[in-house]
């Protein structure tokens, strides 16, 4: 190949346009040497109609030669459209001839663009392939041949497991940098860590700094970097053990694969200077690489060299807010929104304080329901001080503003400052938490195994208080979908969805804003490694006016006008698969919903932030424990392969459905949508982990405790404690 590129020319049907396709190898834009790993790859025929690819690298494993099951499923969030209309070449007359299935504009305007959902599910090894469609191995996250550099923040490890999910030519070669929290000399997760450690010369362990003894390491994030010139941040929820990657419920968000940055790009600034005051807004991929290096950055200087490398990508196709928690004792007065996000509640509610929430006319009234789900509960408190200032902050949101007209500039800004939108609401909405009892632990895939990755505590007297005033919003992990949702009306349907997740125990922590409660809509969701926790969120303020966090967690917020620039988009939940369809999207809810019949939720001025009441912290209180009997068995390679996939386009009109793959876009192009004549002009899908309706507890129920003796046996005849 001269010059180390390959290209090669391909003639489409002659109904189509020529197009050449310049195919890239795998550079090494870091200046590491290349070890022997690269293999000549060449590009499939591309299946597009007109189109032509830039020569940079394919950020799909599909689309660069490798096979779907070798590239990770890229979800796309440019914004983009269908096709548009095109033409042949010119005849001699000049006379334009339409393209075959080409329609007018008044016919476009009756389509709507589906995307795929920005979360995706892990595979479970126990169910069958129907219960597995469009979910990840972790195979399918760094099994990339191309993979060079893999940096692992976790809580537990299995240094073993986790290599023999690296592409097998490259197994030794890729670089594992290990974040971990084990910082006493005689903690035995350290001492296997250090032992397993040793046996690799790529494996190197960094110690995160950890001042409180109660706090933990808790964030699941990976950043991946490839040989091609390409980096991925991969945030998710489950450990790097066999049990959390084999019959657990876990979920995952994946950014698009990130270029370098163009030279004369201006650098996103490593360190504390002035540069950094630029503000960039909540959402947009400058403003989340802004508070990524935040967050590396309070690791000190054991990840500079990470932080080297992430400056020189560009961020800019990212949709998504990131939120990080770590080691702190933040003053709000401090906090610089328009800046940087803050760490913990604080953060949360500065990104929620973006989101303008709309209600329809029909809605007016009806309150928004946020949904907690979660694998922990720690001691809150015997009062509910804590919750109800967190359940404030979760209902924290902007004014709603009506759609753009069409006088307004074709591209609006899809991002809101935070310092002009501050208002919180915490009278407008209902909560629920999702936990499961012990006869859903009972009978998941892996029985009283899986609980001993799921906590809370109800021993205890302070515990039994706590349990008082949080039993009330506790909600079925394994609902079924046949009984009504309680405090709605039966005059209105509520939506009915089937996870296929309910024998796969929770480790997955969702937050989840719907619209009302019959759930059709989804205002904002947050996927996090964060649990309900003060050591994850932070305490209420003190009287030092402060808030004291102290554990680290990560995790990333969606909502709807990401992924649409004139603020005409919808979230639905989608089960079973990550795409939505026609039957997802519901014309008589927030989908028909006309600008006239916009009104803004009930807003309360006089919010303010409860004080700490210095409650004692329970010594015995962990995230996470670790099962010393743990089995380390490996993802059976027979598993149902997951095919890399890009937002699709559905171009929904009579009930006639036409489904077409969009080639990746350069990240900085955003044509505008096409617009609906009705309803909303981009629906985004939200794979939900469980079932809707849910089912509130009885009266005689109670969460799983993995600390209380249970004498009932599970579906493999055993007992807990073993």
């Amino acid at each position: 190949m001269a010059d180390g590129y390959a290209r090669k020319r391909r003639k489409v049907a002659t109904s189509e346009m020529e197009t050449e396709v310049a195919a890239t190898p795998s550079g090494n834009p870091r200046g590491t040497s290349n070890n022997g790993v690269y293999r000549p790859i060449s590009p499939p025929m591309l299946r597009g109609r007109g189109r032509s690819r830039a020569s940079s690298p394919s950020p799909s494993g599909a689309e660069s030669g490798l096979g779907a099951d070798a590239g990770p499923h890229v979800i796309k969030q440019t914004l983009t459209h269908p096709p548009p209309t095109q033409t042949r070449t010119a005849t001699p007359k000049s006379v334009r001839v339409p393209r075959r299935g080409e329609e007018d504009d008044e016919e476009r305007k009756h389509y709507m663009r589906y995307l795929r959902s920005p979360i995706q599910l892990t595979r479970i090894s126990g169910l069958e392939p129907a219960k597995n469609v469009d979910t990840l191995a972790l195979r399918d996250i760094i099994g990339h041949p191309l993979l060079e550099e893999c940096w692992c923040f976790n809580f537990l490890f299995d240094i073993e497991f986790l290599l023999q999910h690296f592409d097998p030519d490259i197994r030794t070669l890729v670089k594992l940098n290990i974040i971990h929290g084990f910082w006493k000399k005689e903690d035995q997760s350290r001492i296997a860590l250090l032992e397993a450690a040793s046996r690799h010369d790529n494996v190197a362990l960094v110690p995160a700094y950890m001042p409180d003894p109660f706090g933990t390491h808790h964030s699941k994030m990976m950043i991946l970097l490839r040989r091609d010139g390409f980096a991925q941040v991969v945030i998710h929820t489950a450990n790097m053990i066999s049990r959390d990657w084999g019959n657990m419920t876990q979920g995952v968000w994946r950014s698009p694969l990130l270029p370098l940055k163009e030279k004369t790009d201006a650098l996103v600034p490593s360190s504390s200077n002035g540069q950094e005051d630029e503000a960039y807004p909540i959402g947009s991929g400058e403003r989340f690489k802004v508070d990524l290096l935040r967050y590396l950055r309070a690791y000190g200087k054991r990840l500079g060299g990470l932080m080297k490398h992430l400056v020189e990508y560009d961020f800019s196709s990212i949709r998504a807010a990131f939120l990080g928690s770590a080691p702190s004792r933040q003053k709000p007065d401090a906090a610089r929104p328009d800046i940087q996000t803050s760490f913990g509640w604080k953060g949360l509610k500065e990104i929620l304080s973006t989101i303008p929430i709309k209600q329809s006319s029909k809605d007016q009234g009806r309150k928004a329901n946020i949904v907690v789900q979660v694998s922990s509960i720690a001691t809150l408190g015997a009062n509910p001080t804590w919750l109800e200032h967190f359940q404030s902050v979760l209902s924290s949101h902007s004014i709603a503003t009506s759609p753009p007209t069409a006088r307004q500039p074709s591209r609006p800004t899809i991002f809101t400052k935070p310092s002009s939108l501050t208002r919180p609401s915490n009278a407008t909405s209902t909560f629920n938490i999702i936990f499961p009892t012990p006869s859903e632990i009972r009978a998941s895939l892996d029985g009283y195994g899986s609980g001993s990755s799921i906590h809370t505590k109800i021993q205890s007297t302070a515990q039994q208080k706590q349990l008082e005033y949080v039993h009330p919003l506790f909600c079925h992990w394994a609902s079924t979908t046949s009984l009504p949702t309680p405090a709605y009306s039966s005059s209105s349907a509520t939506n009915t969805g089937e996870a296929h997740r309910g024998l796969a125990a929770p480790h997955i922590k969702t937050y989840i804003r719907f619209s009302n409660q019959s759930r059709k809509t989804i205002d904002w969701a947050m996927l996090t490694s964060a649990n309900l926790s003060k050591q994850a969120w932070g305490e209420v303020v003190n009287k030092k006016d402060e808030v004291w966090i102290q554990s680290w967690e990560c995790g990333v917020v969606v909502w709807p006008a990401l992924f649409d620039g004139e603020g005409e988009a919808v979230m639905v939940p989608v089960f079973g698969r990550d795409a939505p369809m026609d039957k997802d999207v519901d014309q008589h809810e927030d989908a028909g919903m006309k600008e006239d019949e916009i009104v803004d939720e009930e807003k309360d001025p006089d919010e303010t932030e409860d004080e700490n009441e210095d409650e004692v912290i329970d010594p015995d209180e962990t995230e996470d424990e670790i099962d010393p009997d743990e089995t380390e068995d490996e993802i059976d390679p027979d598993e149902m392969k997951d095919k890399a996939g890009q937002d699709i386009v559905v171009q929904a009109r009579k009930k006639k459905t036409k489904i077409a793959n969009v080639p990746e876009a350069a990240p900085k192009l955003e044509p505008k949508p096409v617009v609906g004549k009705k309803g909303k002009k981009t629906v985004v899908g939200f794979r939900m982990p469980y079932n809707l309706p849910l089912t509130p507890y009885a009266l005689d129920e109670v969460p799983w405790c993995a600390t209380l003796t249970h004498a009932e046996p599970d579906r493999m005849g055993r007992f807990w404690p073993a």
